[in-house]
């Protein structure tokens, strides 16, 4: 049986690390842990969570209505995105909303995670896509959210955060820390002259890593993914599928296993194409606008 108090101090303590760790300031953030059949306990609003006690916690149903709460506490407002990837994934026991600073920097800067350039990484997170703009406490962030929920354990919040889920709450709070601790990374070797990224046979390998160790959650390891032809995890931009043009910024070709897509140049090539005559189409029309012929 749940012991619900514990799970409450658990609630706490995570609230703490997050706090001490400056992924959160003054009362952001919020997270919250299934305990039973359209039943969670979840932080409130109003609050620093890194100076919690277990009577803050409240407790809603699927909707986000309130089932229990001590006077003065009511849950986030943004219980609404939690409460849509419980309803998409099963198997979620747990969901952390955070500001981490680096991951924060990528969302707002509009930079997906996509990167392979550790092992961690690729096997744990693979890539971090990132959710379009919803104003908060309104269902456009959990409309903009669940079209990620299928293949994906870790989002950034477009100008707003980094969301995570996972099997229970250590777990979704772990791998919040490695979305920062893999934007960090990022970022500081984007200013020693560019990360070096792993080649798709080391790549797979990890992904294969993934598999045999059964991991849970979701991951993109059975899926191809690039952003403007470059840093695909599986197929260095080589599919091109139009069943997953809903993820702006990506292309997406489900594969089941293993990565199977077309490898000859040709898509490639398509897009190459492509960018050179936007290019030209856009540099015609700012002649235009300059008088220039």
């Amino acid at each position: 049986m749940v012991n619900e108090f514990e799970i409450k101090k658990q609630l706490c303590d995570i609230g703490k690390r997050i706090y001490n760790r400056n992924m959160v300031a003054a009362n952001d953030g919020n997270f919250s842990v299934k305990v039973a059949e359209n039943e969670y306990l979840c932080t409130p609003t109003g609050v620093s969570k890194g100076f919690m006690t277990p009577e803050f916690i409240c407790k809603v149903d699927g909707k986000g209505n309130v089932i229990q709460a001590n006077p003065g506490f009511k849950p986030s407002s943004e219980i609404k995105m939690h409460m849509r990837v419980y309803e998409k994934r099963p198997d979620v026991g747990s969901v952390v909303h955070a500001h981490p600073i680096y991951a924060t920097s990528f969302a707002i800067a509009g930079i997906p995670l996509t990167q392979p350039i550790m092992p961690e990484a690729v096997i744990a997170l693979g890539c971090v896509p990132i959710a379009e703009y919803g104003t908060p406490s309104t269902m456009e962030i959990p409309d903009n959210l669940e079209k990620y929920l299928p293949y994906f354990d870790a989002v950034l919040l477009e100008n707003h955060g980094a969301l995570t889920w996972s099997t229970d709450l250590n777990a979704a709070y772990m791998k919040m820390e490695s979305v920062e601790f893999y934007a960090q990374l990022l970022y500081q070797s984007k200013l020693l002259g560019g990360p070096k990224e792993f080649d798709k046979e080391n790549i797979e390998k990890l992904y294969a890593i993934r598999r045999k160790f059964g991991m849970p959650g979701k991951h993109p390891a059975n899926l191809c993914l690039n952003k403007d032809g470059k840093n695909c995890h599986n197929c260095g931009g080589a599919c091109h599928s139009e069943d997953y043009k809903q993820f702006p910024g990506y292309q997406y070709d489900f594969v089941g296993k293993d990565c199977d897509c077309d490898k000859d140049a040709a898509p490639a090539a398509d897009a190459a194409k492509n960018d050179a005559e936007l290019v030209a189409q856009i540099t015609k029309q700012v002649m235009a606008q300059l008088g220039l012929k």
